[in-house]
């Protein structure tokens, strides 16, 4: 298993401005019902959780044509899921949507600083391994 590198402030500042995440910020909490209509609901569950070697773009080609998409995304920023394809998004995509979803909860602005930004990442067991990068 690979460990997940931290996001760019580039990446998050393109993230910011993403409109699925935009969308996701509207429908968040809109309706509980959104996976019952779910294209996924259709298709084999691991048409969405390729491997790492694999490309994600049949998943993200049916996700793209759901209409709960958003609602799908801010489900998988709010619990942190970085695994699979939510809401037309990969997992890379994810992580840098993860800072904006979580300082927009917040209602700050990330420092600059890797600590400030390590704390908006959901805990993993790499979390560990970040910290310590950081503190050396």
């Amino acid at each position: 298993m690979t460990r997940a590198r931290m996001p760019r402030p580039h990446e998050v500042a393109a993230a910011r401005r993403d409109p699925r995440l935009l969308r996701a910020f509207s429908e968040r909490q809109e309706d509980a019902a959104w996976r019952t209509r779910g294209v996924c609901q259709s298709v084999d569950p691991e048409t969405f959780f390729p491997a790492p070697s694999e490309p994600a773009d049949t998943a993200l080609a049916l996700c793209r044509t759901c209409e709960v998409q958003g609602a799908c995304l801010a489900w998988a920023l709010e619990v942190g899921d970085c695994h699979g394809v939510w809401g037309a998004t990969t997992p890379r995509e994810r992580r840098a949507m993860l800072v904006a979803w979580r300082t927009e909860h917040a209602g700050t602005v990330p420092a600059a600083e890797s600590r400030t930004v390590l704390q908006l990442i959901p805990k993993q067991r790499t979390l560990v391994d970040l910290v310590d990068r950081v503190a050396s």
